[in-house]
């Protein structure tokens, strides 16, 4: 499987996707706040520096999202962006509702 195909399958395959480093602070707060405000929801989580591919799954994500940072946070097939984006869109009540609709709309 490509590195471009194994990224949209994550994407389109799960309500919400993190890509991380296990060692990052900032995956680690994103990942906190989808673990205590959605305990619900069981995010797919990609460590890329657990991975062969790691490297060339975040250059694919650059080309992708003009983001060259992790966490990389997609919501329904949404990208929502880094640990700063995550928390801004939370504060501004908008993820809740994107994370409890039943359609894959965008808001």
């Amino acid at each position: 499987m490509s590195v471009k195909q194994f990224v949209e399958d994550s994407i389109s395959g799960n309500k919400v996707t993190i890509f991380s480093k296990s060692y990052c602070p900032y995956c680690k707060k994103v990942k906190t706040l989808f673990k205590t405000d959605f305990p619900e929801e069981e995010p797919k989580i990609i460590e890329l520096d657990e991975r062969d591919d790691g490297a060339d799954i975040q250059e694919y994500l650059y080309q992708k999202t003009g983001q060259r940072t992790v966490p990389n946070v997609f919501v329904k097939q949404q990208h929502i962006g880094g640990n700063d984006d995550t928390t801004a869109f939370h504060k501004a009540g908008k993820l809740t509702p994107l994370i409890k609709s039943d359609a894959n709309s965008r808001l």
